[in-house]
């Protein structure tokens, strides 16, 4: 019953595609491919732009993210000793 069903399924798709076929123009269709291809193509552009602005940002900022993140654990252990300390 399964595979009658998908049958079913698969030739109603075959029909509406073969409609959709007649209502829409091939050159119509080529020009949307093509503007899509273009848009695809600006956006890929602009996407690796931006990576590589923050590649470079991030070149920048990591010494001292490592060096911020070093000062922030000592601070911890000493606030930690000082807190032991005052408990006892």
């Amino acid at each position: 019953m399964a595979d009658s069903e998908s049958e079913v399924i698969r030739s109603a798709s075959e029909e509406i595609s073969r409609e959709f076929k007649t209502l829409v123009d091939s050159h119509d269709l080529d020009s949307l491919k093509q503007s899509q291809n273009l848009i695809l193509q600006d956006s890929n552009a602009v996407l690796s732009h931006f990576n590589e602005y923050s590649e470079n940002c991030f070149a920048e900022v990591s010494s001292d993210f490592a060096k911020n993140t070093r000062l922030l654990r000592s601070m911890k252990l000493d606030l930690d000793y000082i807190f032991q300390k005052l408990r006892w």
